[in-house]
């Protein structure tokens, strides 16, 4: 019984141990606290085998864009204005006018590519469509009907045909139809003026604000920068600058350059930036208690779409396959109205929210869910497994067989949640 017992505690040292905080993780690896300009990373998760004689037949998915640039132009022509304005006034310092070099270059490189899909990104979809062929191999057999969709951004669009075609050459019978309308935008990319006026009240914007101050210290980067502090407090936004210069750092994992900016930033720092990003994301688009936990409902019309698209292939005899790609900005609050993990967890700490909530896990470049339905030859019982980022979910619906879920319970549950919140 004591062996036991030495054995439980040691179990339970381990888990203490193996279980970092985000600050332990970002440490670790820096590029983390890009958050939703982080990479997509190679996904190395266990697969738990279907139940006895349930085979895939049906998988449906929302994706984001891969690896881009930035949308902004100015991201890339703001801070080079300023440091090529300080350099005129010689109140740059060398690591200063070898941060302009680099500025300089990054911006050269994205002009009128603003936005525009990286061949990262391209390769993240190859890997993405591969994979799916690879651990579902069932659903891909044969003649099989793809329906894929896109919004109307060019990035969205390219990252569909890389994985159409990556899906083509490992299967050319496959049926691949392609489409990118504004038909279809109310709920492959929604937005509503009802949640925009949630994220703009008087007590989020205060929130946000004294969030921004206790975390965003620009002081040792703008010495590091400028040889004199008198021109940055009457030339410079230093919250703006170090804004400006962490968004094109962490932007740079997506390209494949070696140029860098991390080195700009001490850890904490990197920490601090990515905090304010987790907490904006959270209380924008997550559940968070300060937008009246609504935000992940701006996905109602996508869940909608999926649970019915699902019930009309379950009546079909032949496998199928829906793709739809999109943004972050849907797949996040998706995450959190499907309650994958503890994507719905709800707090109104935000110093504390780190623990459980971290965005990266959720959005990076190419972040996908993934929706696979399993049938068994002689039985009605459907069962379905959700993926996010490719790692299987725990979803809000008991079940004995997790990480697989009687279909019609899942279903239910998520239909009787829409309908609450319409009434």
């Amino acid at each position: 019984m004591r062996r036991l017992i030495l054995l439980f505690f040691c179990y339970c040292l381990t888990l203490g141990i193996s279980a970092q905080t985000a600050k332990e993780e970002i440490f670790e690896n820096i590029h983390l606290s890009a958050a939703n300009h982080y990479a997509y990373p190679d996904p190395d998760f266990k697969k738990t085998p279907p139940p006895s004689g349930y085979k895939p037949f049906y998988l449906s998915h929302y994706a984001r864009h891969g690896s881009r640039y930035r949308v902004n132009p100015n991201d890339y022509k703001e801070p080079l204005r300023i440091l090529c304005e300080a350099e005129k006034d010689e109140a740059l310092t060398e690591l200063g006018k070898k941060t302009l070099n680099l500025i300089d270059s990054l911006a050269r490189m994205a002009e009128d590519r603003y936005g525009e899909l990286t061949l990262l990104g391209a390769r993240q979809h190859r890997g993405i469509a591969k994979r799916m062929y690879e651990n579902f191999p069932e659903v891909f057999q044969g003649v099989v009907a793809v329906d894929a969709r896109s919004t109307v951004v060019i990035r969205c669009i390219l990252s569909m045909m890389a994985e159409c075609l990556q899906l083509q050459s490992m299967n050319p019978k496959l049926q691949i139809k392609n489409d990118a309308s504004y038909y279809d935008m109310y709920y492959m990319n929604n937005e509503d003026d009802y949640f925009r006026k949630q994220r703009k009240t008087d007590e989020v914007l205060a929130v946000k604000e004294a969030f921004r101050k206790e975390h965003l210290h620009p002081e040792r980067l703008m010495k590091s920068l400028f040889n004199s502090q008198d021109y940055v407090k009457w030339k410079v936004d230093a919250d703006k600058l170090m804004s400006y210069l962490f968004e094109l750092a962490v932007i740079m994992q997506n390209h494949d350059t070696d140029i860098e900016l991390y080195s700009l930033f001490t850890k904490e720092e990197c920490y601090d930036m990515w905090l304010l990003n987790n907490a904006n994301w959270y209380i924008d688009y997550g559940p968070s208690p300060l937008t009246k936990g609504k935000m992940p409902y701006l996905e109602a019309s996508l869940l909608e779409n999926i649970l019915n698209t699902a019930d009309t292939c379950i009546v079909k005899k032949e496998n199928n396959v829906t793709l739809r790609f999109g943004h972050e900005s849907c797949v996040l609050p998706l995450a959190c109205l499907l309650e994958l993990g503890d994507c719905a967890y709800q707090t109104t700490d935000l110093n504390s929210l780190a623990e459980v909530w971290r965005n990266y896990k959720i959005f990076p470049m190419a972040c996908n869910i993934q929706f696979v339905l399993y049938r068994k030859k002689g039985s009605d019982d459907i069962l379905v497994k959700v993926l996010l980022n490719e790692q299987e979910m725990k979803l809000p619906v008991e079940s004995t067989l997790a990480p697989y879920y009687h279909w019609k319970d899942v279903e239910t549950y998520y239909r009787n949640k829409l309908a609450a919140f319409r009434k």
